[in-house]
């Protein structure tokens, strides 16, 4: 820990630049990229910003590690809203429907289809129970009713769309306004626009920040993207902590990474053996009689 957060441990109860003390008149603010000082004006801020700029920087980039390497509840796709068990890393085992933004599991979504089948019944939503589009086109429409309902998840998809049909810049628009509603597919969606430098000039700082945003969220390919990228830049330590992190989620590809680290010796055999049991727990809570 820093001499500075040591200096204001008592320390951060008064403003790092005058010194004032927190009282009934006087509320002081943190500083808004680390947890080390705190001011009680935005003239004070600007008088210590030299100061403290180094601590705030090494600071900044802890607390970034600390919520990068921290392990996702669950994968960025969630959990099937129907049967609550997660759902496949493999979004061709679900299904989204363009009515409710709702991602469905093949397994529920085959029962609904069997119960509507054998009842002679209109085929629905599985969800919300609207009635199935009966083309492309209406499926769009229902999808546009989300985008104007402000749905994020429906954004994500739309901006898929444009971007399928080449329009690149209209993509780069639909995902950015998901990103700000917190949809993570999206800020994978943005890394790979940055990367290529389509709608976009290429910008690799960027694509980084979008990459850790997703992975933060439990997007397991971004997390392997950011394993790959670290590599490449010869912090293997990083590296392997996402892959660790992606087999954790069940990412199969992750676990092939760190097997072969682990026959050459740079992974060692405990981590090793502890990420194969995460990842088999985590296809194990997948599974069910229906899919």
């Amino acid at each position: 820990m820093s001499e500075e957060k040591n200096g204001n441990a008592a320390g951060t109860s008064a403003c790092a630049s005058c010194g004032s003390a927190e009282v009934d008149d006087i509320k002081l603010k943190e500083c808004v990229d680390c947890d080390l000082v705190r001011y009680c004006s935005d003239a004070c801020l600007k008088e210590h910003e030299p100061t403290h700029k180094e601590a705030c920087v090494k600071r900044a980039a802890e607390l970034r590690d600390e919520l990068l390497f921290k392990q996702p509840d669950s994968n960025h796709y969630g959990d099937c809203p129907i049967c609550c068990l997660p759902l496949l890393l493999d979004e061709h085992k679900s299904l989204m429907s363009p009515c409710c933004s709702k991602r469905i599991c093949i397994g529920c979504d085959y029962a609904n289809f069997l119960r509507q089948l054998e009842g002679n019944l209109q085929r629905k939503c599985p969800f919300c129970r609207h009635p199935a589009p009966k083309s492309q086109e209406q499926a769009k429409m229902n999808m546009m009713k989300r985008v104007a309902a402000i749905d994020p998840v429906a954004m994500c998809q739309m901006g898929s769309v444009r971007f399928n049909e080449g329009d690149y810049n209209t993509a780069f628009e639909y995902w950015t306004k998901a990103t700000g509603l917190g949809d993570v597919g999206a800020h994978f969606n943005l890394s790979l626009l940055y990367r290529k430098g389509l709608g976009v000039e290429k910008d690799k700082k960027k694509r980084l920040h979008h990459l850790e945003a997703a992975a933060i969220g439990g997007d397991h390919v971004a997390r392997t993207h950011l394993a790959i990228a670290e590599w490449e830049n010869g912090r293997q330590e990083r590296a392997i902590k996402h892959w660790i992190i992606a087999a954790t989620l069940g990412d199969d590809d992750a676990v092939t990474c760190l097997r072969e680290r682990y026959v050459v010796g740079l992974v060692c055999k405990e981590d090793f053996a502890a990420a194969l049991r995460a990842h088999q727990a985590a296809v194990d809570a997948t599974k069910s009689p229906q899919r």
